[in-house]
């Protein structure tokens, strides 16, 4: 299926156009039907000679229903611009324009409708509305002259429409779903329905999505189907789809310009960098405006970066993505202001003098379409998944100057900065405090600030070793300073007697407190056992000797008379051999070894 939107001055045939294409009532209203004047959004659809179908997104042409309008139009991936020919350009002409050109739609057919009234034909009319196209995406649109009423030109209209269709991007089937809602009722026996324009992604019955609305986000499943009054099964892009959801919402809740997603594939934006692309600039523009996206209006604060950027902060967060189109509207004003396309979802802070111009210069130089590596050389590192949130394209090869390491990408420049930055502060530790163990993993992340989730990448990177929750050098030998003489005299005592451990207060005398003590057993020359019993590395190994030579199993006595030795160092001595695997507990007070 294919989603053409109309648009044009009012009362210039638009309604009565889809009714003689499609043989429906786009007006849903009893009361537009009365007047004679399109209020809301109507939807009409049909079957093309070339087997292509088509549906039709009806907008009102009057200024005081242009929100209506820009709610149909801003989804719509193509536009039948009507124009009378009885009646040539007029004001509302000019604000349909203006919104096609702010949402940089580019394929269309201009439509001189009631050919039947124009007494001098259509040519001049169609020269003024080429005139006044210019420097938009339908300047050099197809233009098909019809009157609904005798029916001349309504099938060189369809070969047209058929012809431009043919030259729309391809839809994107397998990709995120993002679905504008423009209507939400209540069927009975069914519950709430929703509609809207599926751009791209494909829905099925069953499927989870988040809804996304002024009053939060909640979690919906769709229950059913609809597209042209059919149940389906599925969908896919680019149709109308009516979505019966299971989620305990009634349709009073859900409003035009709420959304429904994929789970966790977009970000809630409430803030976004953007470009000037058509209308006044921003130096020129209030500081509060409306701001339209897709079927949704929303306030918005602005901050001038120059003429063609600005900052725009919304009341309220979007799902949106690097390149949407924005339409802009003064607050009380009828017409299109400018139109915007977003450069940035999420945008740095700018706090210090001298950040606004800093930020227009960078601005002035970035793509609509994204780019990667300007996105991770701004943050130095970023994951693939959120550049493909924020709508970055093209991530399917690692860009110069970045380096992959899982799904993080990372700027060479500043993985260099990091590596620099850690191996300083892990050398300079190691000549402040010789006894410390290294630079500790929670010291390492806040050093690296945002970059703490890579510490260990930067580690890798830097050489250094990461071990036992400590940073080092490699190769770096424990440095015991003023540790080392009682150390060594400890070395010299417990080598004459293996299991005579020091008290507490031997160890005071030497000048040994938990420290030393630490780094002592890190640099290898001592070993630690529980309750403050410090032994060498041997000792075990010489303890497994005299236990070897008794009759097997063994007691605690027993142990302690072989290794003349005291209780406090026996029982955690022969814990840690059971720990080990060397011996093996028989019960309360027996051993054996292994």
């Amino acid at each position: 299926m294919f989603v053409v939107a109309t648009a044009g001055h009012v009362d210039h045939g638009k309604s009565t156009l889809v009714r003689a294409l499609t043989g429906m009532e786009p007006d849903r209203w009893a009361e537009e039907r009365r007047r004679g004047l399109t209020i809301d959004l109507g939807f009409a659809w049909t079957r093309l000679p070339s087997g292509r179908d088509v549906s039709f997104v009806d907008v009102p042409g009057h200024e005081r229903f242009l929100g209506n309008m820009l709610a149909g139009l801003g989804p719509a991936p193509a536009v039948c611009f009507v124009v009378a020919a009885d009646e040539g350009w007029q004001a509302q002409s000019s604000d349909h324009r203006d919104a096609i050109a702010a949402l940089g739609i580019t394929h269309g057919i201009v439509v001189l409708t009631r050919s039947d009234r124009a007494p001098r034909g259509s040519d001049e009319v169609l020269a003024r509305v080429r005139a006044e196209l210019e420097g938009t995406g339908l300047k050099d649109a197809p233009a098909v002259a019809v009157s609904a009423v005798n029916g001349t030109g309504l099938d060189e209209l369809r070969s047209a429409l058929d012809a431009m269709l043919s030259t729309l991007p391809p839809p994107e089937p397998a990709a995120r779903v993002r679905l504008w809602i423009d209507r939400s009722f209540t069927i009975s026996g069914a519950g709430t329905v929703v509609t809207g324009t599926l751009t791209s992604g494909t829905l099925a019955r069953g499927d989870r999505l988040v809804l996304s609305g002024s009053a939060g986000t909640d979690v919906v499943s769709v229950r059913a189907l609809h597209s042209r009054n059919e149940a389906v099964d599925s969908i896919g892009p680019t149709s109308r789809v009516a979505i019966n959801l299971r989620a305990g919402l009634s349709a009073e809740a859900i409003h035009r310009g709420d959304v429904l997603l994929t789970e966790d594939s977009w970000p809630a934006v409430g803030t976004v960098d953007v470009r000037r692309t058509t209308g006044a600039s921003f130096t020129d523009a209030p500081g509060q405006l409306f701001v339209h996206v897709g079927t949704a209006v929303v306030p918005c604060r602005v901050r001038p970066l120059g003429d063609d950027h600005a900052r725009l902060t919304l009341d309220r967060r979007f799902p949106l993505e690097v390149g949407d189109r924005l339409v802009l509207r003064a607050a009380g004003g009828r017409g299109v202001l400018a139109g915007a396309q977003i450069l940035d979802v999420d945008p740095p802070a700018l706090d210090r003098r001298g950040d606004g111009t800093r930020r227009t210069a960078a601005l002035t130089g970035m793509s609509p379409h994204g780019d990667a590596l300007t996105e991770v050389a701004r943050r130095g590192a970023v994951q693939v998944g959120q550049l493909r949130r924020m709508g970055i394209s093209r991530l399917g090869e690692v860009p110069d100057g970045v380096r992959a390491f899982g799904d993080w990408w990372v700027h060479e420049e500043a993985l260099d900065a990091w590596r620099r930055k850690l191996r300083s502060a892990v050398e300079h530790l190691a000549k402040q405090d010789p006894l410390a163990a290294g630079l500790s993993h929670g010291a390492g992340r806040d050093l690296l600030g945002s970059a703490g989730v890579l510490l260990e990448v930067v580690v890798r990177e830097a050489g250094l070793h990461y071990r036992d929750g400590f940073i080092t050098l490699p190769g770096q030998r424990q440095n015991l300073g003023t540790a080392e003489a009682g150390i060594a005299a400890l070395e010299k005592r417990l080598s004459a007697g293996p299991f005579a451990a020091p008290e507490a207060h031997d160890l005071k005398v030497l000048g040994l407190g938990s420290r030393e003590l630490a780094a002592g057993e890190r640099s290898g020359r001592l070993l630690r056992l529980g309750d403050g019993v410090v032994l060498l590395p041997r000792a075990p190994a010489l303890a497994m000797r005299e236990l070897a030579a008794l009759p097997q199993p063994f007691t605690t006595s027993e142990a302690r008379k072989a290794l003349d030795t005291t209780r406090r160092v026996v029982i955690p001595l022969l814990e840690y051999l059971d720990g080990r695997g060397w011996t093996r507990r028989l019960d309360a007070n027996r051993r054996c070894i292994t």
